[in-house]
């Protein structure tokens, strides 16, 4: 049984897109600090900064790497793992996060979201890309000019156990 661990903190390094076995996966450092209001001083301490690497496969790490960029503040979930390591300058230790969930962190800023839609990309890959100029709804974040044909193709999909799916600015609920 692995341990789960929820971190908040800065992205150390700009997410890298590579490929683990034949998975997609985005990995990228976290860094973290400790820092303390010291009421005597009237001064905020450091006490350390703790670096995570963080690991997020397929669709989250292709999601990540989409939305996350060195310096955004995220909150990631996770199963944690220590790794020692050795080299010819000494040796030491790695904590390894194989993240569950990434997000950024709201304290800090605001975000956008943008549902990912698997039914409507499955459709796009499957037409014929001579028909994408006069597909209408081809772009699932569009508003405008959605056809119930590509509703309901989507609507499909939903036997595969996906509670909704956004199509423009409608939302189709499972059946």
């Amino acid at each position: 049984m692995a341990d789960t661990i929820t971190v908040t903190g800065i992205v150390g390094t700009t997410p890298q897109v590579g490929d683990a076995a034949g998975t997609p996966v985005c990995n990228f450092r976290l860094a973290t600090s400790l820092r303390r209001y010291d009421k005597q001083t009237g001064v905020w301490t450091e006490y350390g900064t703790n670096w995570y690497s963080v690991g997020a496969y397929r669709y989250l790490g292709k999601n990540v790497a989409a939305s996350v960029n060195k310096g955004d503040r995220v909150v990631v979930t996770g199963r944690v793992r220590l790794r020692e390591w050795s080299n010819q300058a000494g040796k030491g230790m790695t904590v390894d996060i194989d993240a569950t969930s990434v997000g950024h962190d709201l304290t800090w800023g605001t975000t956008t979201f943008h549902k990912h839609n698997e039914a409507v990309e499955k459709l796009e890959s499957d037409a014929d890309p001579s028909d994408d100029a006069e597909l209408p709804g081809s772009d699932p974040h569009s508003s405008s000019g959605q056809s119930s044909e590509l509703v309901e193709r989507a609507a499909e999909g939903f036997h595969n156990g996906w509670p909704s799916v956004s199509v423009g600015t409608e939302n189709v609920e499972a059946a």
